[in-house]
């Protein structure tokens, strides 16, 4: 029986594709058969990895950006001998399935990141080749590449017009990712039909005005096209690759190719007939025939790439088992063994200190110290690197030519900041962190969603947490971001009161296997006395600061600047003879997590008379305060004014809330 041909190799991906969407009734048939033969010669001739282990450290990283294609990729690591059985490319889109209708990274073996909204699976890969070069560039030495392959991507029409592309790929020129291969699959259609009604880029001159090598009028149904034009991307190492790949979609139907039906929807039974015909694929639905089988598998070839590497690690951890060892903590996320000590010395520094402190200053005390023992951490700022404090005295900078260093100065992007987070934490080795204001949390939502989807070690500096920003006015004022974060799942959000908590909050937040967000103020805030269990309990989420000793008729509980304001209140509360508990809550995720018996303790169901204050959305506190409570928040925009002022405006000052306290109190 003759080897099968290029084209026939191909042909498998489009008959798989065409075949799991068809009995999913559900799913996007046109990428997959359009992308087929450039995913070929990729995988097949170029692709450094080893479907046996699909963690080894070396292998090349493959990001499917346009992932409604998913088909494409699930094809792909199916025929290459990744542990996904043809029953579950027969389950595509079901329940429980390892084929969900997006790639869903922890879910499907040798899928490297979620991807399915569109541009932010380029950012992921501009993030892992940024943490390829950086970890290369700090472990590896003369003759040991430890850390040496590519990254690539697929991406559409779609990734391209969103806007999260031109941050992406914009800093990805400036920063020069020679190791970055993107080929576009320039089809030009998309959902609502021949895009060049909308989309009329030169795209072209846009990328090579980014500083990216541009290969384009790539035939994308010719093998030696694409092998060509990858040879000529790897060739310069010095800027990124963007190879411009002219395909049909839906390649192989007979009446449907080159069209908007094919995009979304399966083809159905009688068009599936005939593609068979078209593309002389004589096999029923889910068969590969053996000898196809044997030429896709890649479990021989990329055992011995990985055996090679193996060998050559040995001797590296042999002449340099200092930087092995550092090596392997980093990929293992683990913390140095004197992380915990360093956090109780700055903790009962600053409790020794009392001084106030803005906890966007405090944050930046911390990150001072926690960067001498965790050189992993590599920070940024969306241009706001002064406000948001996220730089440290030990700053090296990260530029072109440069490419090793602990800060970034990521420009006014802050989505295409979190996605490169995102990236670079899927990497491993690095624990990423950018700051920007809390209002501006909106411009890369989508990318905190997918942090917390694929649970990444993404920590997010939110500076200027409130109104008590002051006179930038209403448009820098935060109002809804705070319930917009606690309502996503799988996101830690902490609003410190002061420095120790701030503290606290960075040390959960490097802990955790999770994303983390950090709100904190721009003005000054008082340190709170406590005693050793008070600390101690910081880390569950809440806990009793502050109680007068006559037994508690009234809670107050809050977060952040208004805490101090509550145990102000509660000391006018005091003075009338009445007994007063001043609950901190820093994270409601931690403290939603702690058992009963200690939620119980901190807001006993016996204290019905509850006020929670905070300066934003009341929505998520009633949960707490319960039906005879009282949330003092804002649920309207802020003005332009001092914060003293606008607290006081605003009723979350001492007198408003003593007020409100004394009236609740009155039921």
């Amino acid at each position: 029986m003759p080897t099968p041909s290029r084209r026939q190799l191909a042909n498998a991906i489009r008959a798989l594709s065409m075949d799991a969407v068809q009995k999913a009734k559900s799913g996007h048939p046109g990428a997959p058969m359009g992308m087929a033969d450039i995913a070929e010669v990729l995988w097949n001739d170029y692709l450094q990895h080893n479907p046996k282990d699909p963690y080894w450290l070396n292998r090349d990283r493959f990001v499917l950006s346009n992932g409604h294609g998913s088909m494409l990729l699930y094809s792909l690591l199916h025929l290459t001998g990744y542990d996904l059985p043809m029953e579950e490319l027969q389950a595509f889109r079901q329940l429980h399935s390892k084929t969900p209708g997006h790639p869903e990274y922890g879910c499907t073996p040798g899928v490297e990141t979620t991807t399915g909204p569109l541009g932010q699976g380029l950012g992921h890969a501009v993030g892992m080749a940024l943490a390829e070069q950086m970890i290369a560039n700090t472990f590896n030495r003369d003759g040991f590449p430890i850390v040496d392959h590519f990254t690539y991507a697929f991406c559409g029409d779609g990734c391209l017009m969103e806007g999260i592309s031109h941050e992406v790929c914009s800093l990805a020129g400036t920063l020069g990712l020679g190791k970055l291969v993107v080929f576009y699959d320039d089809n030009g259609i998309s959902i609502d039909g021949r895009v060049d009604t909308w989309f009329t880029d030169d795209t072209p001159a846009r990328f090579r005005s980014y500083g990216w090598q541009v290969i384009e009028n790539v035939d994308g149904h010719d093998a030696k096209q694409i092998a060509q034009a990858i040879d000529l991307a790897r060739s310069d190492l010095s800027k990124p690759s963007l190879i411009i790949c002219k395909t049909v979609i839906g390649f192989g139907s007979p009446n449907k190719a080159g069209d908007e039906s094919c995009h979304g929807a399966p083809l159905g039974d009688a068009e599936i007939e005939l593609v068979r015909k078209n593309i002389d694929w004589p096999y029923p639905p889910f068969v590969i025939p053996e000898d196809y089988r044997q030429q896709w598998n890649a479990q021989e070839k990329g055992q011995a790439l990985q055996n090679e590497w193996s060998t050559l690690y040995t001797e590296y951890k042999k002449q340099f088992p200092e930087l092995a060892s550092e090596f392997e903590r980093r990929f293992a996320k683990l913390l140095p063994a004197d992380f915990k000590e360093t956090v109780h010395k700055l903790i009962d520094k600053a409790q020794a200190a009392m001084a106030p402190v803005a906890t966007r200053k405090a944050s930046e005390n911390v990150l001072n110290e926690l960067i001498k023992i965790l050189p992993e951490m590599l920070g940024g700022s969306a241009d706001l690197t002064g406000s948001n404090l996220t730089i440290t005295q030990q700053a090296e900078i990260v530029k072109k030519g440069h490419l090793q260093g602990n800060y970034l100065h990521f420009g006014v992007r802050e989505f295409g900041m979190f996605t490169i987070l995102n990236g670079m934490a899927l990497y491993g080795g690095l624990i990423p962190y950018g700051g920007t204001f809390l209002t501006f949390a909106d411009y890369g939502r989508n990318a905190i969603r997918l942090s917390a989807l694929m649970k990444q070690r993404c920590i997010y500096v939110f500076s200027h947490d409130s109104i008590g920003l002051g006179e930038d006015g209403p448009t820098h004022q935060p109002i809804e971001h705070l319930t917009m974060l606690r309502a996503t799942p799988n996101l830690y959000n902490w609003r410190p009161c002061d420095e120790v908590e701030t503290i606290v909050a960075w040390s959960d937040a490097l802990s955790r296997r999770a994303p983390s967000a950090l709100m904190l103020t721009r003005q000054a805030v008082p340190t709170q006395m406590r005693n050793n269990a008070q600390l101690e309990n910081i880390h569950c989420g809440g806990y009793v600061l502050y109680e007068t000793q006559k037994a508690p008729e009234i809670i107050l509980i809050s977060t952040g600047s208004e805490v101090s304001i509550c145990i102000d209140v509660a000391k006018q509360l005091e003075a009338q003879q009445r007994g007063v508990r001043v609950v901190s809550m820093p994270c409601m995720e931690v403290f939603e997590s702690q058992d009963k018996a200690y939620q119980e303790a901190v807001l006993p169901s016996t204290i019905s008379k509850r006020i929670a204050v905070e300066a934003g959305s009341t929505m998520p506190w009633y949960r707490w305060v319960g039906s005879n409570g009282l949330v003092i928040g804002l649920d309207h925009y802020g003005e332009s004014a001092p914060y003293q002022e606008l607290y006081k405006a605003f009723g979350l000052d001492v007198v408003s809330i003593t007020q409100a306290a004394e009236n609740l109190l009155k039921r």
